[in-house]
């Protein structure tokens, strides 16, 4: 349970303000077709991040004893900084496509793509070799970015500018780098 907890706690933390949010805002606005965007971007989220926990997984068997610890613990707190610095999206997508099948499409791949290599993939392969328990941790990296990602599809541009991203980025930071510590402590 501590898996699927904490993947989603910091998870959709580190997701509001990330580009992915910003991508689903202006999906959102562009298409105004919430359904097909949703699904979208859970299946994005669900294949990427069940990529990045394998391959968590994997880690955790190649890295034996104190290793591991070490390796997600100072990972945890580069994500820390990494949150700190803000993601920039602002492109727009071609509005002319806009059947069920096309949004669905189109998004999928748009999240699949951007998601590779970002922190909060970074962190589920982390989380997946630190609790090595990859459905939990796909299950819960998956939720909160659709805690997040959910909402933005439905509020749109104009309550995300409202948002306090600045101190959101750093309660993000504050939890990777708890995470972080609290991995290297007890090993």
């Amino acid at each position: 349970m501590d898996a699927f907890l904490i993947s989603t706690g910091l998870v959709s933390i580190a997701e509001i303000g990330d580009k992915t949010m910003l991508l689903a805002i202006v999906l959102a606005a562009a298409w105004r077709r919430p359904l097909p965007i949703l699904l979208g971007i859970l299946a994005a989220t669900l294949g990427n991040h069940l990529f990045a926990a394998a391959a968590g997984a994997v880690l955790s068997h190649w890295m034996h004893g104190p290793w591991v610890r070490w390796v997600v613990g100072f990972a945890f707190l580069g994500f820390a900084a990494w949150a700190l610095i803000p993601d920039r999206f602002d492109e727009r997508p071609d509005t002319t496509e806009k059947t069920f099948s096309g949004v669905f499409w189109t998004t999928a791949a748009a999240f699949f793509v951007i998601e590779m290599g970002d922190k909060t993939q970074v962190a589920t392969a982390m989380l997946a070799a630190q609790f090595q328990s990859v459905v939990a941790v796909v299950a819960g990296s998956t939720l909160g970015m659709m805690l997040v990602n959910g909402p933005a599809v439905f509020l749109g541009e104009a309550a995300a500018r409202r948002l306090p991203l600045r101190w959101i980025r750093v309660a993000a930071a504050l939890g990777f780098a708890a995470t972080g510590v609290w991995v290297l402590a007890t090993g």
